[in-house]
């Protein structure tokens, strides 16, 4: 309003100086830039009261890199909007309201570049008079919250290019079997065939069948570290995201996750997903070491995804079963084993006795 009030002073100081110089021409420009002045402050005023601005999110969560669609609504009072502008955040700049309008809403898209929760700040409405003497923030709406989730991208063969193919031609673990022999037990009737133990018959031993671990135990288990700069850990959340994802969709997998003592499981339906996703978006750098001892028990291959290049086995993880991965950001001075695939900037290395040298655990 500094400038409706500076119009009324000046049109005050004509009238005062008419009236001390006699000069009557001087009453009319004062009395015009009071009123002028005046009218503006009284005209936006009287605009700003009762206007409302509304902002719909598409979604409240959003992949990164990709559009979030909003869509504001900002409704005048007891009269039409004379102009200003609506102050959206995710906008470079404000964007104009059209004059002796009621209503008035447009669309806004906008994108994030790093997983985590965001807080948007609440649009605001600032009216004006059409010369700009005059202005008042109407209205401000509220602040929302958008969980912003890790992108998934496509596992490579080493060496192949951005469009390589997936290391999903065949299963991304080869080694990893549904399921695991955990020794023998007597034959119950109705146990198919296929798990009675012939040579046991062979051998005259009696009438035996396999006893087979559980199958949660014999899925993939897929472990993150996220002891880490800020950037190695993203890149880390979204190799292990794309990972768990993959090995999901083949039939199952386990996920461990910074903070847990138990591991998540995700089957092929990919129920558990949306869960999981959201709690890789959430993952915050730590000193802590993840608790590995839940894959002691495991007969299922270990992907173990750091936040730091590595070059020897993680502390607990110098017995591993086979087809287990050690997965890193960038690319290590010394290469951990035979590189296998290639991931959201991490690369994956068979883990194994000679290849991590047992006996020197990474801390």
């Amino acid at each position: 309003m500094r400038g409706a009030a500076a119009t009324a002073l000046l049109g005050a100081g004509f009238v005062v100086a008419a009236g001390l110089l006699d000069a009557e021409p001087f009453y009319v420009p004062g009395v015009a830039f009071i009123l002028l002045g005046v009218g503006c402050a009284v005209w936006v005023a009287v605009a700003a009261q009762g206007v409302r601005v509304e902002r719909t999110l598409a979604a409240r969560r959003v992949v990164e890199d990709q559009p979030l669609g909003a869509h504001l609504t900002v409704r005048a009072g007891g009269l039409p909007f004379p102009a200003g502008e609506a102050v959206e955040p995710l906008l470079d700049a404000p964007v104009p309201l059209p004059s002796g309008r009621q209503r008035f809403s447009f669309r806004v898209q906008a994108t994030f570049a790093r997983r985590g929760r965001r807080t948007l700040p609440p649009a605001r409405v600032v009216i004006r008079d059409p010369v700009g003497l005059a202005a008042r923030e109407a209205a401000v709406g509220a602040p929302e919250d958008v969980l912003v989730l890790p992108r998934t991208e496509a596992v490579r063969a080493p060496g192949a290019g951005p469009e390589g193919a997936r290391a999903g031609a065949r299963p991304l673990l080869a080694e990893a079997a549904e399921t695991e022999i955990d020794g023998l037990r007597s034959y119950r009737e109705g146990t198919p065939a296929s798990r009675i133990h012939w040579p046991a018959l062979a051998r005259r031993r009696g009438l035996l069948e396999r006893r087979l671990q559980a199958e949660a135990d014999s899925r993939p288990l897929v472990v993150l570290d996220a002891r880490g700069t800020d950037e190695d850990l993203d890149r880390a959340v979204r190799a292990a995201a794309s990972l768990a994802l993959q090995l999901a969709a083949e039939g199952g997998c386990s996920v461990l996750l910074p903070g847990d003592r138990r591991p998540a499981e995700l089957d092929a339906g990919l129920a558990g997903w949306p869960d999981v996703h959201a709690r890789f978006a959430l993952v915050q750098a730590t000193k802590l070491a993840p608790a590995v001892t839940a894959a002691g028990s495991r007969s299922g291959p270990v992907v173990y995804v750091a936040a730091r290049p590595l070059a020897v086995s993680p502390r607990g993880l110098e017995r591993v079963p086979p087809g287990s991965v050690l997965v890193v950001p960038g690319e290590p001075a010394a290469a951990p084993g035979p590189e296998r695939f290639v991931v959201a900037g991490c690369r994956g290395y068979e883990m194994g006795r000679s290849a991590l040298g047992v006996g020197r655990p990474a801390a």
